[in-house]
């Protein structure tokens, strides 16, 4: 149906957030760490298998859904970690962006205590089109019955695109952070030449904090901050997560420069080798009209397949739980 293309494309437009025709981007989810900066890849250690699914805008119909998956470990013989990602991003059954890509990290020892991450990344993004389900307006009749065929053609083929990124990131006593550069040949995504079609450089900045609660280390805060700047669009957010052996809350606040103000909190479930969680986010102040209230559900799993033995690891980082 007409409404259902008209809708679709708008709604890619307010996922962005201002984005200005970027991709969908994962935000502080340490579960999709791969994809913001490469020099987290082995940060944790041992070799961790990630899965997480996003369903966008909520009950509002918009069928706009997201799929990630990931294997990242430390190898020894590489004096670093690596990884692989995959992910696939179905915007209302008619665009789909699948990605890709490698990374490495080289772990360096700077300091007495301070520890140095430097990761490259390789990717390609793959951007698909599928109009069968598209009516466009010459397809309607005036006396409201519909056309077979259109004299309008929309080209369905794909193109594909390949990126590269890098990132360091520093590790001193309870206290991590990074810089990562992503997109740095901007490839064009629909293959036109136009410039607002090229993926703008994406740098992104975090640091995270580890604050024992208790005597026993069993409880724990983990204050955490990020900025991101794509392009024209900026945004940034802080929150902190409340972990125990066994359970994590978190609650971030996050904000654009399309006046918009957001809060994420979630929660999550842990055991040795399975890694559970949910988080929930949602608009608080919006500078658009069409921003509903639900934004964003998003769950996944993380499984331990690997233990390193992490004395012969220069350093390792404890990714929050969210």
């Amino acid at each position: 149906m007409l409404k259902h293309l008209i809708q679709t494309l708008l709604l890619i437009a307010v996922i962005s957030a201002g984005c200005f025709g970027q991709g969908i981007d994962p935000g502080p989810d340490y579960q999709m760490v791969l994809m913001n900066n490469p020099a987290l890849s082995g940060g944790e250690g041992n070799g961790v298998l990630r899965l997480s699914y996003l369903n966008f805008y909520p009950g509002n119909n918009y069928n706009l859904h997201s799929g990630y998956l990931s294997y990242d470990s430390y190898f020894p013989s590489l004096h670093g970690g690596a990884g692989a990602y995959i992910s696939n991003d179905y915007l209302g059954g008619i665009v789909n962006d699948l990605r890709g890509g490698l990374s490495y990290a080289y772990f360096l020892q700077a300091g007495h205590d301070l520890f140095i991450n430097a990761g490259l990344s390789a990717s390609f993004f793959h951007r698909g089109y599928n109009f069968n389900k598209a009516v466009l307006p010459d397809q309607i009749d005036p006396l409201g019955g519909m056309s077979v065929t259109s004299a309008e053609m929309l080209v369905s083929s794909g193109h594909t695109v390949f990126d590269i990124g890098t990132g360091v990131v520093f590790i001193s006593g309870k206290i991590s952070g990074g810089l990562s550069i992503n997109h740095l040949v901007e490839p064009d995504l629909s293959g036109t030449g136009f410039s607002n079609e090229r993926l703008k450089r994406k740098y992104f900045m975090h640091l995270i904090g580890d604050i024992n609660l208790n005597r026993t280390k069993s409880l724990k805060a983990r204050p955490l901050s990020f900025t991101e700047i794509q392009g024209r669009y900026l945004s940034a957010g802080a929150g902190v997560v409340i972990e125990s052996n066994y359970l994590s809350f978190n609650a971030i606040l996050l904000g654009n420069n399309g006046k918009n103000l957001n809060m994420q909190a979630g929660f999550s479930l842990k055991t040795s080798r399975v890694y559970f969680f949910y988080n929930y986010q949602f608009n608080i102040v919006s500078g658009n009209t069409f921003m509903p209230l639900s934004l964003l559900h998003q769950t996944g799993l993380a499984f331990s397949l690997i233990n390193v033995d992490k004395r012969k690891i220069i350093k390792t980082i404890n990714f929050p739980n969210l």
